[in-house]
């Protein structure tokens, strides 16, 4: 050990500087930051030795980990001014998830076991608001997530291989572990675009979960889509591991407009 940190331990004076140029040069940069509080703390509390590199240890992955979280959120893009899971109450719904039910989901085993969500239903009862909130949920247990609405998810279908944005913005949401498509059905797509949208679910298939909202009912997507065939095999590929979930009431989005500034 360096000569000069030991006759500092040996005399309790703690070289700041050396340390924290230290803990800079093995990229250590939140233990870094926070080395005087730590330093103070653990000589209020007489920290062991040990006692004092686990704090500093834990402070480093505590920042990593929060630094983490606000790459994935930003990356995700949300729209604006989401909530929390908590802030939504199912009781307030005729029907189409419960309060057990939306625990269920907060504990992600669907998630970790590649599954899929769907959320159904008339505009207006929360639907958007479930699927995001369950992924600010993910993204604050460690996940990545990335969100975007079928219309503009078919934009940047149609154009990834000819615009570099979209192109780029593709491939990221493919890498996500947590995919949400919102708003399925609110507009109509060519057949070219069902084609892409089928492939793009199945390179997906059982690599990402994903979450859809849709304002349609699952006998409906053949329409939507406007190839029986076609929305057969899509079907089979998103309903193998989903969870389903039918929508129905009153407008939540009505009672309670200020959940839905957003929209």
């Amino acid at each position: 050990m360096n000569r000069e940190v030991m006759k500092c331990m040996g005399t309790k004076r703690i070289p700041v500087d050396r340390l924290s140029s230290l803990l800079q040069t093995f990229t250590l940069k939140h233990a870094a930051k926070a080395l005087p509080d730590l330093l103070e703390t653990a000589d209020l509390e007489n920290a062991t030795n040990k006692q004092f590199l686990l704090s500093v240890l834990e402070t480093e992955v505590i920042g990593r980990n929060e630094r983490r979280r606000k790459r994935n959120y930003s990356a995700a893009h949300f729209p604006p001014n989401i909530k929390p899971l908590e802030e939504f109450n199912p009781e307030e719904l005729e029907s189409g998830i419960s309060q057990a039910q939306v625990d269920k989901l907060k504990e992600l085993s669907w998630l970790r076991n590649g599954g899929n969500i769907v959320l159904a239903g008339p505009p207006g009862l929360g639907k958007t608001m479930v699927a995001t909130g369950i992924g600010l949920h993910a993204i604050n247990s460690g996940y990545t997530v990335c969100f975007e609405k079928m219309v503009n998810l078919v934009k940047i279908l149609d154009n990834a291989e000819t615009e570099r944005t979209a192109g780029f913005r593709l491939k990221n949401i493919k890498k996500a572990q947590l995919i949400i498509i919102d708003e399925i059905g609110y507009t109509p797509i060519s057949r070219s675009q069902a084609n892409r949208f089928f492939t793009f679910v199945s390179d997906t298939y059982e690599t990402s979960s994903i979450i859809f909202t849709t304002n349609k009912e699952i006998i409906d997507w053949a329409e939507m889509m406007g190839d029986p065939v076609l929305t057969t095999a899509l079907l089979d590929r998103i309903l193998h591991h989903a969870n389903c979930y039918s929508f129905r009431g009153e407008s939540y989005r009505l009672k309670h407009p200020d959940l839905f500034s957003y929209s």
